[in-house]
C-alpha cells in the first residue's frame, strides 16, 4: 500500500525513509529561526534590505570557491558531514553571541547552501525515472520540517539561544541519515558511477560550467527570474505588513502562521499530487505553472495591493514554488554529469540565487509589480524551454545524458 501510495519500489523505500527525514531535520531547523528573521527584515526597512542582499550575494560569492576546493578533495561521505557540522558550529556561536544583522545574512546563506548540497545528494543517488517518482514525497519531509519548526517556536519556551541550539542539534541528527542513505546508495549504485569518490575538477568549475552550457545557463535564467520576483514579492510585503500588522509581536506571529499554511498544503500537494502531477503536465507543463500564475498575480497586486491579496498570492506562489516547480527544476539536475550536480548546481543555487536578491534589490525598491508581471513573462519561456529539453531527453535517453544536454 505504502509503494502505491509513494509510487515507489520496495528496495527504495528505504532510501525514501533516509531522504525525507534527512530533508525533515534540515527545514525543520531553518523554520524554527526563519520567523525572527522575516520580523528583523520588516524592522529594518528597504533601504536595509537592499545592503543586506548585497552583502549575502557577496558572502556566497566568496564560499564558491571554497565549496568548489572541497569537492574536488573530499568523498562525499566526508563533505556532507563537514558542511553541516560548520553550519552546526555556527549556530552555537550565535547562541553565545548574537548580531541580527549579521544573522540575517548567515541565514539567508546557510538556507541555500544546505539545501543546495542536499538536493546534489538527491541526484547522486536518485536517476531521472527516479526523481520524478520519488523527489515529491522527498519535498514532503522537508515540508514536515517547515511545519513543525514554526509549531516548536510558537509554543516553546526555549527562548532564542534555546531555539539555535536546537537547530544545532537537528543539523548534527541530519549526518545520521547521510550516512544511512549512502550505504543505500552504494548497495543500489546509480549505473557507471562511482559516487563516494571526489568530485575532482577545479575550484571554479561550477562557474564555468553553469555559464557555457545553453542547458544550465537557461536554469541560472529560470532561478534568476524566481528569486527576483520573490525579492519584489518580499519587498511588498515589508510595506504592505508594516502598514497592516503594526505591532513587532504580531508580525512574527502573522508570518508563522503564513509558514504554517504554506508548508501544510505544500505537504499534502508533494505526498498525494505531486508524482500524479509529474505524469499528466510533463516537464513543461510543471517548469511554467507557477511562472504564468506568477504574471497573473503580480497584475493582481499591482492593481490591488491589500494585505489580502498579498497573503492569498503569497500563499498560492510559494506553495507552488516549493510543491510543485522546485522538485520539477531540481530533477533537471539528473540529466547532466556528476561534477556539475555538485559544483554547478551549487553555483546557480547560491551566486546566481543571491545575485538575482540583490539585483533585484535595486531594480524593484520601489512599486513595480506591473514590471513583475513582465520578468514573469520571461520566466515562463524559460521554463518552456528547459520543459522542451528535458521532454526530449526522457523520450530518447536509455542510461546516459545526451550530447546536447552536456553542451
Amino acid at each position: 500500500m505504502l509503494c502505491k501510495v509513494l509510487r515507489a519500489e520496495r528496495h527504495e523505500l528505504p532510501a525514501l525513509g533516509w531522504a525525507f527525514a534527512y530533508f525533515f531535520l534540515l527545514l525543520c531547523s531553518y523554520y524554527l529561526l526563519r520567523p525572527v528573521r522575516d520580523a528583523l527584515a520588516v524592522e529594518a526597512g528597504k533601504q536595509a534590505l537592499q545592503q543586506l542582499f548585497t552583502a549575502t550575494f557577496l558572502v556566497m560569492l566568496a564560499l564558491v570557491p571554497v565549496f568548489g576546493w572541497l569537492c574536488a578533495r573530499l568523498p562525499r561521505a566526508k563533505l556532507l558531514p563537514l558542511i553541516y557540522g560548520f553550519f552546526a558550529l555556527n549556530l552555537a556561536l550565535f547562541a553565545a553571541a548574537m548580531q541580527p544583522m549579521v544573522f540575517f545574512v548567515w541565514l539567508s546563506v546557510f538556507n541555500l547552501f544546505v539545501v543546495s548540497v542536499f538536493w546534489s545528494f538527491m541526484s547522486d543517488v536518485f536517476d531521472t525515472p527516479q526523481a520524478a517518482r520519488l523527489y515529491g514525497s522527498i519535498a514532503a519531509g522537508g515540508s514536515c520540517g517547515a511545519i513543525a519548526g514554526p509549531l516548536i517556536a510558537a509554543t516553546s519556551s526555549l527562548g532564542s539561544r534555546g531555539l539555535l541550539l536546537l537547530a544545532a542539534a537537528l543539523l548534527v541528527l541530519s549526518v545520521a541519515c547521510i550516512a544511512g542513505l549512502g550505504a543505500w546508495s552504494r548497495r543500489h549504485p546509480r549505473q557507471g558511477q562511482a559516487s563516494e569518490q571526489p568530485v575532482g575538477g577545479s575550484i571554479l568549475a561550477g562557474a564555468r560550467a553553469a555559464l557555457s552550457s545553453p542547458f544550465l545557463l537557461a536554469i541560472c535564467g529560470y532561478l534568476l527570474c524566481y528569486t527576483m520576483l520573490s525579492t519584489a514579492l518580499y519587498f511588498q510585503q515589508v510595506e504592505i505588513v508594516r502598514a497592516s500588522v503594526p505591532d513587532a509581536a504580531e508580525r512574527t506571529r502573522f508570518f508563522a502562521r503564513v509558514d504554517l499554511a504554506v508548508n501544510s498544503l505544500t505537504l499534502f500537494i508533494q505526498v498525494f499530487a505531486f508524482s500524479r502531477l509529474t505524469s499528466l503536465l510533463g516537464p513543461i507543463g510543471m517548469l511554467a505553472l507557477m511562472p504564468a500564475l506568477s504574471v497573473a498575480g503580480f497584475l493582481w497586486l499591482g492593481a490591488t495591493p491589500t494585505l489580502a491579496a498579498l497573503v492569498v498570492f503569497g500563499v498560492t506562489r510559494r506553495v507552488g514554488e516549493f510543491a510543485i516547480s522546485k522538485p520539477a527544476r531540481e530533477a533537471l539536475f539528473t540529466v547532466v554529469p556528476r561534477e556539475e550536480r555538485y559544483k554547478a548546481k551549487n553555483f546557480i543555487d547560491t551566486v546566481v540565487y543571491r545575485g538575482g536578491d540583490a539585483l533585484a534589490g535595486w531594480i524593484f525598491a520601489g512599486p513595480a509589480a506591473f514590471l513583475a508581471a513582465g520578468v514573469s513573462m520571461a520566466w515562463t519561456g524559460l521554463a518552456v524551454f528547459l520543459g522542451s529539453r528535458m521532454k526530449s531527453w526522457n523520450a530518447g535517453s536509455s542510461s546516459q545524458p545526451s550530447p546536447q544536454l552536456r553542451s
